[in-house]
Order: structure tokens, then C-alpha cells, then sequence
């Protein structure tokens, strides 16, 4: 009797990286698309890229017919473009990785071997990255604020890459959300979850467009997506402001009434 192999979707967010594919589809060749006990297909998703990206995804889907192809119409975001990948993963589960050869084919197999242990989410949590110390500064901050006020089970270090099984791509495609955190979505769902950790790599080929701008507008996205420290700390100002505001006409109006003192323009207004 034939044992079946697991399905595996592999969702890879591209933007402007036309001379990471080539090498990026040879390893995962090396690491994945060449072992036999693993079935797969790979969704590559244009985000919106304005170089050659495209057409060399093309020569790839020309010469393997597991490669498929979704081209948004114009950039949304990687993570908007891995649920775009999503919605078109057929797979037992699916995993999500970087275009720019930061991150290791071989983590992919890691996270595998979790899932097979009955693990319905496991993260590839970087323990160290090859970047500048602002760039370690910023991501750890980041994920330090949404640790303490969002997501407590959010790793220390991060991740970016992840797999997912069935089940959990299914309560994310229908959840149709536009405008939030893939990855705090994956947390907040609450499936029995396990962690590999990996070093991240500096990236050797093109120029990141992760920019300042993007990595706000994801930072407010994610703490009012998933944490209430907002709109406590708003209620709190609120509630003080109109103490403090009830309190002055009280005063206002006592004075007018019984010291006959008068603030131009308040105590009618009181």
C-alpha cells in the first residue's frame, strides 16, 4: 500500500526581485523540490513588482508546471500578498518565505517535521539576524511592544517565515481581512504551535524595499489589530479630561455665585 505524501503550498511574496529567483528556485530544488517523500506546488505572488520579476517567474513556470503564478495589480504588502497566495494554496499545509535568499530553504523541512508531529502552526523564530543594530533595534522593539501589550505568545525574536496546516489556512482565507498582521492573525487563532530557530541572513542580491514608511504603517496595524492598550489609554485621557473640565465649571460657577467673580466669557458659557 502506497503511503501518501504530504502536500506541501509554498507561497513566496515577490517585489522587484527579478535576480533573486533563479537562485532562490535552485535551492529550494537543492533543499525541497527534489525530495521525493514531499509533494508540493509553489505560488509565487507579484506584488505589484515594476522590474523583470514577472517574466522570469514566467521561465519557470514554462519549464515546471507546479509553479504557479499570481500577479496582483499593483503593491499591497507581503503579507497581503501571502494570503493572496493562500487563497490559491491547495496543499495539506502551506509555508511562507522570503524572495530575498535571507532565509534558508532548509527551514521549510524543519518546520515540516513539526507539523508531522501533529503541530498545526510552527514559526521559524530568528535567534540572530546579519543586519545593522538599527535594523535589530527596531524589529526588537517592535516585537517587544507586542509582546507586552498585544500578543503575549508573539516570540522574542520575531519570524516571518511560517507553515501552516490546513486548517488554519482555511480560518484565515475566510476571515478576509485587508488591513492587518498575517502573522498576528496566525498567533490569535490559538492552534497547537512549536518554534524552530534560525539565524537570518544578510541579504546578498537587490535592494530591500522594506521601507521606514511600511514598517510604521505595519507597526500600527498590528497594536490596533490586536491589542486594547489604544483605546484603554484614549478612554483613560478621556475620562481625565472631562473630570478635569467638569471639575473647572464647578469652580467657575461657584465663584460667580457666591464671590460674584467674574471670567469674561466662561461663566455664561458654564
Amino acid at each position: 500500500m502506497e503511503i501518501k505524501k504530504p502536500f506541501l503550498s509554498i507561497i513566496i511574496p515577490v517585489f522587484y526581485n527579478e535576480l533573486n529567483i533563479t537562485p532562490l528556485y535552485q535551492k529550494l530544488k537543492e533543499h525541497i523540490l527534489d525530495n521525493k517523500d514531499i509533494d508540493y506546488e509553489l505560488i509565487f505572488v507579484d506584488d505589484g513588482s515594476k522590474d523583470n520579476s514577472y517574466a522570469e517567474l514566467e521561465k519557470l513556470h514554462n519549464i515546471n508546471s507546479k509553479v504557479k503564478l499570481v500577479k496582483l495589480s499593483k503593491n499591497f504588502g507581503s503579507y497581503t500578498a501571502i494570503l493572496a497566495g493562500l487563497n490559491y494554496a491547495k496543499g495539506d499545509c502551506a509555508t511562507a518565505i522570503s524572495a530575498d535568499l535571507q532565509d534558508s530553504p532548509q527551514i521549510i523541512i524543519n518546520m515540516m517535521e513539526k507539523w508531522q508531529q501533529g503541530n498545526k502552526v510552527v514559526l521559524a523564530v530568528r535567534k540572530d539576524r546579519e543586519e545593522s543594530g538599527l535594523q535589530k533595534l527596531i524589529s526588537n522593539t517592535h516585537y517587544k511592544l507586542m509582546r507586552k501589550f498585544a500578543l503575549p505568545n508573539m516570540p522574542k525574536g520575531g519570524f516571518d517565515c511560517f507553515l501552516i496546516d490546513r486548517k488554519v489556512i482555511d480560518i484565515l482565507t475566510a476571515m478576509e481581512e485587508k488591513n492587518t498582521a498575517l502573522i498576528g492573525q496566525i498567533l490569535w487563532c490559538g492552534f497547537k504551535m512549536d518554534m524552530i530557530y534560525y539565524v537570518r541572513q544578510k541579504r546578498e542580491i537587490g535592494k530591500s524595499r522594506w521601507t521606514l514608511s511600511k514598517k510604521i504603517k505595519y507597526f500600527i496595524d498590528s497594536f490596533l489589530s490586536f491589542s486594547y492598550f489604544p483605546i484603554r489609554a484614549m478612554s483613560v485621557v478621556g475620562i481625565l479630561t472631562s473630570l478635569f473640565g467638569f471639575c473647572y465649571g464647578g469652580i467657575v460657577i461657584f465663584n460667580k455665585l457666591f464671590n460674584d467673580t467674574v471670567v469674561t466669557g466662561w461663566s455664561s458659557m458654564m
